[in-house]
């Protein structure tokens, strides 16, 4: 396994603009090349906006660190080319089990409707992701798409201007500086972007610890998440077991707020853990080790003039709910085709203040659920453990109890209600596709609904007559014309029709409802389009 860490996939390399007599100017630069960073250069590159992706780094993150990959950022993948390698390599599964002591309280199913392309989630280490990624990265070089990637580049200076941001940045041939029009930020957690800027977090440190092991074992352990409160093998405390792909095992260990972390990480120590959880006889290898604390925290804003920012350089939760990455593909997805407008000239500057109004919003969700996680898998007081101890014990023989239950909420898109950019609805059609959700996929035909959904602003009939293209203010809307016939098990009537006998959906770029009609009005349409790209 330490071949992947060790082998760097974007050496350093001389450019142009370290030799240049003036700043090299560029639409959008990167910072970080990282799963959020790369998502984010992948999207300008395939819609033709020259991008550079800066990292002092040259290769994919030590550890796994993100495994859980859910269904609607792989779907994002899938538009970005990177959705089958993820799904060939990644572990399915849909189900999972919660202990409270030794005894299974019950099991969920994250998906229990069929009809979709993709499963509920994927267990994938984060450095395949990073992998898979840079060499979707090489794939769109090859095609002459305008995409750089810079390692051994560290920015060590940002100087925001009225119309960009110039850089300084180091390498291991001395400093040059670059301008950009735009910069996005996906430098992580600990972003020096955000500290260069004097920028800072709001929200909450929690005061325990937790121990991720990734153990390498053979094991017949079925591909659930299994989640234990108050284990056997690690009393009072709580525990996490995962699969991922070549025998490596996901285990969090809840240790505590009180503890010496780096003697946490030493292995001797966390040999008795192991042994106690998976028996004595178990043989195992520890891959990588790390020690975290729970923080649900966010910037308050993640637009700055011409800096943007997104991922974990934006937001913090605790891991429980797989609501990091899985986030922050979510804000890409949101970001670059409003950044796409702004740089044509076909929107204005201010659309993306709705990329900090709706990913704030997300984030905001996000963090609300993270910490109701946080507060039931770590009690804090006396009164509060009865209680979770008595959800628990409900939960065993009465359902009613079970939604009360908080393992770690896990993460669902977020859905824009009551965002600036949202345009009429129909209440006849059904709730889980209205204005602000992300589109549900369907079968169609022998394929499925998100393929046929690219990357633009399109129309969506289903048995309702509609233009094949419209031309709003220079913005292309191309017809995708569906029938609830071409979809035999009725799926796509669900989800996009109800009881109505037809419908007009307003697709957004990154595949949310922009406005839905019951029948084609060319009027409403253009209100609609003006209104999603921030011009109304």
């Amino acid at each position: 396994m330490t071949k992947i860490f060790e082998t760097p996939l974007y050496p350093y390399r001389r450019v142009a603009d370290q030799d240049a007599a003036t700043p090299a100017r560029h639409p959008v630069v990167v910072l970080g090349a990282g799963p959020v960073g790369l998502a984010a250069a992948i999207d300008l590159a395939q819609a033709g906006v020259p991008v550079v992706v800066l990292d002092e780094n040259d290769k994919v993150s030590w550890g796994s660190r993100a495994i859980c990959f859910a269904k609607r950022p792989l779907e994002i993948l899938d538009r970005l080319g990177c959705g089958d390698a993820m799904v060939d390599k990644g572990v399915l599964w849909n189900v999972g089990k919660v202990f409270f002591g030794d005894r299974k309280v019950y099991d969920f199913n994250l998906l229990p409707e069929r009809g979709h392309k993709r499963p509920a989630f994927i267990n994938l280490q984060q450095y395949y992701l990073e992998e898979y990624l840079v060499d979707r990265v090489r794939e769109l070089e090859a095609e002459g798409k305008p995409i750089e990637l810079r390692g051994g580049n560290k920015v060590i200076a940002i100087d925001q201007q009225p119309a960009g941001v110039r850089l300084a940045v180091e390498t291991p041939e001395g400093p040059y500086s670059l301008d950009a029009d735009w910069l996005i930020a996906c430098d992580g957690a600990g972003s020096p972007t955000r500290a260069m800027l004097g920028l800072d977090f709001l929200g909450r440190v929690f005061e325990d610890n937790f121990l991720i092991a990734d153990v390498v074992m053979k094991a017949d352990f079925p591909t659930e998440r299994w989640f234990w409160f108050d284990p056997p093998f690690n009393k009072g405390q709580s525990a996490l077991l995962h699969k991922q792909p070549d025998d490596v095992w996901r285990i969090d260990l809840q240790l505590g707020w009180d503890i010496d972390r780096e003697a946490e990480k030493d292995p001797a120590r966390i040999a008795p853990k192991l042994k106690a959880m998976l028996g004595e006889d178990t043989a195992y290898e520890l891959e990588w080790v790390s020690i975290y604390t729970f923080q649900c925290r966010r910037m308050e804003r993640f637009r700055h003039g011409r800096v943007i920012f997104a991922g974990d350089a934006a937001h913090q939760v605790s891991p429980f709910g797989a609501r990091g990455a899985n986030s922050g593909f979510q804000d890409t997805d949101n970001l670059i085709w409003k950044l796409k407008l702004v740089l044509d000239g076909l929107a204005p500057d201010s659309l993306l203040d709705s990329y900090d109004t709706e990913r704030v919003f997300a984030a905001d969700e996000n963090i609300l659920n993270s910490s109701r996680s946080t507060d039931f898998i770590t009690p804090k007081s006396h009164a509060s453990r009865v209680f979770r101890d008595a959800v628990l014990d409900l939960a065993e023989h009465h359902a009613f109890a079970r939604p009360l239950v908080n393992s770690g909420r896990l993460s669902l898109p977020a859905i824009y209600d009551g965002s600036p950019l949202n345009g009429p609805d129909a209440a006849e059609l059904p709730t889980r596709t209205r204005p602000g959700a992300p589109a549900s996929d369907a079968p169609v035909g022998d394929g499925w609904l998100l393929d046929r959904l690219g990357g633009s602003f399109q129309l969506l009939t289903l048995d309702a007559e509609a233009p094949d293209r419209l031309d709003i203010d220079g913005i292309a809307v191309t017809r995708l014309a569906l029938s609830a016939g071409d979809d035999p098990s009725g799926a796509l009537a669900a989800r996009y029709l109800g009881e109505a006998k037809s419908a007009v959906y307003l697709m957004r770029p990154d595949q949310h409802v922009a406005a839905r009609w019951t029948t084609f009005d060319a009027d409403a349409v253009a209100q609609a389009v003006r209104t999603a790209t921030g011009q109304a």
